[in-house]
């Protein structure tokens, strides 16, 4: 297993990975990271970000999932936990905690807080960002740009 950042030649792999765990969970929809621009070229869109990067998590050569952490409102050092995906074959392999335990170090080095976005039927995620210490919101933070999710967490760095 290993984790690394993002390299051109993933992006249509990583792309395949997210919106086929949406289609099995019925979230092919707008409003959901099925339809965001950038995953077409998600090396590009982190790449150009500052305080920004996609890791993606490879067994046997394979890349089989990924995270991303973005900026989401840079004022109050505030940033994203993004498109958090692993193939139905990866998971249960604790794969998502190794992923989390990168993207949070890497986020504890330029920002206070990390938000994120999901859904409540989503419940494997809920339980694994609770476990890492993610709580709770009654409504998304302002500047939310998925619309369909009904469940919002918030993370002191």
């Amino acid at each position: 297993m290993i984790i690394r950042k993002i390299q051109k030649e993933d992006n249509q792999k990583v792309k395949e990975i997210i919106q086929d765990s949406l289609k099995t969970h019925g979230l092919a929809i707008p409003g959901t990271a099925y339809f965001d621009p950038q995953l077409n070229d998600l090396h590009s869109y982190y790449s150009n970000l500052k305080a920004a990067n996609y890791w993606v998590v490879e067994i046997d050569g394979e890349v089989v999932g990924g995270i991303g952490i973005a900026p989401f409102n840079e004022q109050e050092k505030v940033c994203e936990l993004q498109k958090l995906y692993l193939t139905e074959k990866a998971q249960g392999l604790g794969l998502g905690k190794k992923l989390m335990e990168t993207a949070l170090s890497f986020a504890s080095k330029h920002y206070a807080k990390c938000y994120l976005e999901t859904m409540h039927e989503l419940k494997t995620a809920c339980i694994l960002y609770e476990k890492f210490g993610f709580t709770l919101l009654d409504e998304p933070l302002p500047g939310s740009e998925h619309s369909t999710m009904n469940a919002w967490y918030l993370k002191a760095l």
